[in-house]
Order: structure tokens, then sequence, then C-alpha cells
């Protein structure tokens, strides 16, 4: 049985170590030590909640991290999810369903006005979860991207 918290410093070292390797999920080079002082930085900063998930033995097998934004038109907050990652070994039980809940759980309590994520075409996967979970796939807007 998987549990969901938010994850705290006391989880960093762990944390790290599953979001390094989300990263190389991405093609992205391991970089345990940035991804490590990324993360610290992101939650001494309260710039991003983090909720993960662990199983009987207390260790992670997954996270979600989500950013605030805000919506203008709405004039309120806005959740970013960004990241969701589950170990390979634990994919399959449910444990991505359970991040997402914790989620729109956690918007709800923040008065949020909704959770906004993107993923690519490409990623079967993720493009069977999201409606699954409640996502409506946005076909109206265009998406735009500028890289500095």
């Amino acid at each position: 049985m998987n549990k969901i918290k938010q994850a705290g410093l006391s989880d960093l070292d762990e944390l790290s170590r599953l979001f390094d390797m989300y990263r190389v999920f991405y093609q992205k080079e391991p970089d345990p030590e940035k991804a490590k002082a990324f993360l610290k930085a992101r939650m001494e900063l309260n710039e991003s909640v983090i909720f993960v998930s662990l199983n009987n033995e207390n260790s992670l097998t997954g996270f979600v991290q989500l950013y605030p934004l805000y919506s203008s038109t709405r004039m309120q907050r806005l959740w970013l999810l960004n990241d969701l990652y589950v170990l390979e070994n634990c994919r399959g039980q449910g444990i991505s369903v359970l991040l997402i809940e914790k989620a729109k759980e956690f918007c709800k309590e923040t008065h949020g006005c909704g959770l906004m994520l993107e993923t690519a075409r490409t990623n079967g996967i993720g493009n069977k979860l999201y409606p699954r979970t409640g996502f409506e796939l946005d076909t109206e807007h265009h998406y735009y991207f500028w890289e500095a």
C-alpha cells in the first residue's frame, strides 16, 4: 500500500535520486549534485510543492512537483503539474493516480482554479493517464515556447 505525503528537506537525498532519474528519462545528462541543489532551492524558497509516494518500507516510489502560477482572467492561483515520475519497477500500481489525486486535493485546499500540464504527443502512457484522471485535452489553444 502506497501512501502520499508532502516532501520535506528530510526527503531530499532520496527525492533527488528519483528526480535525477526523471531527468534522465527525458534524455538529460545525469547530474545528481545539481538535481539535489535544484530541489533544495525550490523547497527552501517555497517555489514548488512536491508530494511523494512511499511504499510499506517508507522508501520513495514516485513524486509529483507543482509550481504556482496565476490566472489573471480567473484572478486565482493556478498550479502547473510540471513533473510526475514513478520508479519503473513500481509502475502499474496506481501510484501516478494517487499522486495526481493528491495534487488535485492540494489545488482545492489552496483555492486554486485548476491544474495544468503538458506532455509530449508521443507519451502514450501519459496521454492515457491524464484523461483518465479528469484532465481534458485543450484543442482550442496553441501552445508556444520561446527558448533563451
